[in-house]
């Protein structure tokens, strides 16, 4: 108990920089694979393209390798940032790949008469997908999204080894210090245990408000 009292602070700005990390590399990841399972789904070839090369590039790519390529790589193009917004842009854009094919998957439950429908009224694409079909589609979708956001929050530990913040990298402080090791991965695995258990709390709320009366 004493490395968490002795360390609290410690503990507590690497949870936090955990929560940040997983807030905003979520943020993205939705972001980004919403609209590549649009690219996924449209009529238009080369956009149809485009989706599958990120999704099959990203999911098959290990996360460590992305981030030695993010962080390592894009400076040589010019392109400097904080290391912070090296993690989300790794992060987000390496769990996006999941995201796109749990949405797709969802879209895939919704009858193609429903698309058909309402194409005969004239909706675009765009909006027969925004409108019409992601709609119904939400509710299968909240499953696999609650399950790749928790996996996005464990994966947010990689990002410890490149100089930015969160919880897991507080080991190598308190261990330098002197504290026990076992117990300092305790309350580390505590601390992901919360955050992961917040996320599940939260989708299962959604989906018990969204469930369908049966």
């Amino acid at each position: 108990m004493n490395v968490l009292t002795e360390n609290w602070h410690t503990y507590w700005e690497g949870f936090v920089g955990t929560v940040e990390l997983t807030a905003a590399a979520s943020a993205l990841a939705l972001l980004l694979g919403v609209l590549v399972a649009a690219c996924r789904v449209s009529p238009i070839a080369p956009m149809r393209l485009f989706g599958a090369t990120w999704v099959n590039i990203l999911r098959n790519t290990p996360l460590t390798l992305l981030f030695f390529a993010v962080v390592l790589g894009l400076p040589r193009f010019g392109i400097v940032l904080p290391f912070f917004l090296f993690a989300v842009l790794t992060l987000g854009c390496y769990t996006s790949a999941f995201i796109c094919e749990a949405v797709r998957s969802g879209i895939n439950t919704v009858p193609t008469g429903q698309g058909e429908a309402a194409r005969s009224l004239g909706l675009s694409f765009g909006q027969t997908l925004g409108v019409i079909v992601l709609p119904q589609a939400f509710r299968s979708v909240l499953p696999p999204l609650g399950s790749t956001l928790i996996a996005l929050a464990k994966n947010s530990a990689i990002a410890g080894s490149f100089s930015v913040v969160e919880l897991l990298g507080t080991y190598r402080t308190l261990n330098e210090l002197g504290f026990n090791i076992v117990w300092t991965f305790v309350w580390i695995a505590a601390g992901y245990l919360i955050i992961t258990l917040s996320i599940s709390l939260v989708f299962r709320i959604m989906e018990k408000h969204w469930e369908v009366v049966r």
